[in-house]
């Protein structure tokens, strides 16, 4: 039974949407630059010019968050599709409707090949179980819809071995199932990117769809269903990117992450994709991707100069996404594949998860942020790039915009306390000046900051408490994750300004193989990493209790968290923390610890079985052939020229 393909995915009212989202963010950033201005009349022109410019892009930001907020808020408590408007209700995909073949990708380098085989076996065996749940017959089939690839670019020989023979282990478990692949290159020409687009030109004309994942990614079978799904009723569409919630982690800083995104992320994504419409974002991994769409318009050029602004695409993910829009190809955010039912109780049979792991410490989060800034950096050259839609400028912008707000975030606390210290030294001639921020227009700024936050909970807090510890439990948690956040974030505004500083001097940064896996941090590695914060923090509060104590109660929330720096880092990488608030007292709860899937019990189980194994003895066999090519072009792209007349013939030619 095939499925009918429909036309463009219907987005009712999107231009007008966008408009209201952008007259909300502008007249919130106009009323708050016009209240700034009235705070700092009495200023010299050039301190108010300064100041002003510095908190209209502060507060621009906090508006659009704060607005993006309130959409997905009202999207979620009504339970509306944040793309149709219609009444969101999931429903378990069906494996008699595939007509389709599909490839699921993993390209890996370096590794742990315990954990990464681990996920995508528990992928896999999910899939198999969503289709045997149906019928016998159909999961017999399944091999027909589905092949498994991972593509390696692990350069130690070493690594390299012992990669492959678990790969040999989960082919020998899997056969007669599902075909799984393993293809090692030699060099990593293009890192990712270049991984995915070899593929590509070697076996993507097989595939109708290729659903890309990372080495810590964990999809469910219902999840893929679905999306394959909708891919074979919507041929527009050439891009569905699901929510990835991160689990696993044990740290203090991992459950406070966790609890996080558990709570905002839904909500915040269905805000995105409100106004967002057919021309959303793609992080790079759980989502699927129409293949000739992708080898058509995806192949990426390197941008000219040198690193770390130029030479090969870091955050390539944003750039594809704009290419395929640019070909004419509608790029979705679907909210509802992993989100609507994962903050409930699992249905039977047909639980809906998308999963990935993140960084167990500070440390290790900040150097992904590192690679990540560089990346979102290189985007603003492509702000006037030939053809791109104008929310995929944005994206552009507002990725990079997400680590520039650092930098002013901390020229604004400069300029704050340089102000303080002028005003008690009465060096300047003109009038008395006020204080830089009125009680007021403070208090507006931090409630539209915490604002999201306190929608996120308020939505849990009715809609599913359960999931998350109970109403008490949950309440805890969320205070202690605001205060954890507070503490933080001047920890994060002072590493991005370093990082962006030192970008901006031409150190540029490897993309290497980040921490996956928990790790404790040692006193001596914390402060190597943080001293320069806490010695900052210290002549930070000295200087303004000496020259303003009402400026040190105010300005407290930076600089003490700058002077706990080393502290904060040290006790937030600790397991034992994490268990005492967790496991002692079931907080910083989250529905994948509450519900715990059948995905990641599969995924805890197959993990401890492989360690086992792999330590008793050698993994022995021989590789499974790579299927038979059938090569394709993917032509590189060019930022400069575009023809548009391109756009409609490759997007509607036959399915």
């Amino acid at each position: 039974m095939s499925e009918q393909p429909t036309t463009a995915v219907a987005i009712p009212g999107l231009a007008l949407r966008r408009t209201l989202f952008a007259l909300l963010v502008l007249g919130s950033s106009v009323t708050g630059g016009l209240a700034m201005a009235r705070m700092v009349a009495d200023l010299a022109l050039g301190w108010q010019v300064v100041l002003l410019a510095l908190f209209t892009l502060t507060f621009s930001w906090i508006a659009m968050a704060f607005w993006g907020a309130m959409c997905g808020f009202l999207l979620c408590a009504l339970r509306l599709d944040p793309l149709t408007l219609r009444r969101q209700r999931p429903t378990a995909p069906n494996a008699y409707r595939l007509v389709s073949k599909t490839a699921l990708v993993m390209p890996v380098y370096a590794e742990p090949p315990v954990s990464t085989i681990a996920g995508l076996e528990a992928t896999c065996r999910s899939l198999l179980n969503q289709a045997s749940a149906q019928s016998e017959s159909v999961a017999d089939k399944l091999s027909e819809h589905f092949d498994v690839f991972i593509l390696s670019d692990t350069q130690d020989p070493a690594k390299a071995r012992e990669e492959s023979a678990h790969v040999t282990a989960l082919q020998q478990r899997l056969a007669g199932q599902i075909n799984v692949y393993y293809r090692r290159r030699e060099n990593n020409e293009g890192r990712k990117a270049g991984n995915i687009a070899e593929f590509c030109r070697r076996w993507g004309r097989l595939y109708d769809y290729m659903v890309v994942l990372d080495a810590d990614s964990l999809m469910s079978g219902a999840t893929l269903l679905h999306m394959v799904h909708r891919m074979q009723r919507e041929p527009q569409v050439g891009l569905i990117q699901t929510v990835p919630i991160p689990v696993g982690q044990r740290t203090l800083f991992g459950r406070f992450q966790q609890l996080a995104s558990a709570l905002y992320s839904p909500m915040l994504a269905a805000g995105q994709s409100f106004w967002q419409g057919d021309a959303a974002n793609y992080w790079g991994h759980n989502a699927i991707i129409r293949t000739r769409a992708f080898m058509a318009h995806a192949g990426l050029p390197a941008l000219p100069g040198k690193a770390p602004l130029g030479g090969e695409l870091l955050s390539h993910d944003f750039v594809e996404a704009a290419l395929l829009k640019r070909g004419g190809w509608q790029v979705l955010l679907d909210t509802g594949a992993t989100t609507a039912v994962s903050r409930q109780a699992p249905h039977t049979g047909a639980s809906h998860n998308s999963f990935e792991a993140m960084p167990s410490n500070f440390l290790d989060f900040a150097k992904r942020d590192r690679r990540w800034l560089q990346g979102n950096l290189q985007h603003l050259r492509l702000l006037t790039g030939a053809g791109f839609h104008p929310i995929s400028r944005l994206h552009f912008l507002f990725g990079a915009f997400a680590y520039l707000s650092s930098m002013v975030w901390l020229a604004l606390l400069v300029c704050t306390g340089l102000l303080v210290c002028l005003t008690a030294l009465d060096t300047t001639p003109h009038q008395p000046l006020p204080q830089p921020l009125s009680l007021g227009l403070l208090s507006v700024t931090l409630f539209m900051l915490l604002a999201p936050k306190l929608l996120g909970f308020l939505l849990t807090l009715f809609q599913c408490p359960h999931a998350f510890g109970g109403r008490v439990r949950l309440t805890v948690s969320v205070v202690l994750e605001v205060l954890f956040a507070a503490l933080t974030a001047p920890l994060m505004m002072a590493w991005h300004s370093l990082f962006i500083i030192n970008v901006l001097f031409g150190r540029s940064i490897e993309w290497q193989t980040q921490h996956r896996g928990e790790r404790s941090l040692a006193w001596r590695e914390v402060w190597w990493h943080t001293r320069w914060m806490t010695v900052c923090g210290a002549l930070w509060a000295v200087a303004m209790w000496f020259f303003s104590p009402h400026a040190f109660a105010w300005l407290a929330p930076a600089w003490f968290g700058l002077l706990m720096a080393a502290p904060i880092v040290k006790y937030s990488s600790s397991a034992t923390w994490g268990g005492f608030l967790g496991e002692r007292f079931l907080l910083l709860r989250t529905p994948s610890m509450t519900f715990e899937p059948a995905l990641l019990k599969d995924f805890a189980a197959l993990g401890a079985r492989d360690h086992t194994l792999s330590s008793a003895a050698p993994l022995v066999g021989a590789i499974q052939p790579l299927p038979g090519e059938l090569p394709g072009d993917m032509p590189c792209q060019s930022f400069r020229r575009f023809d548009r007349r391109l756009v409609s013939d490759s997007a509607r030619e036959p399915h």
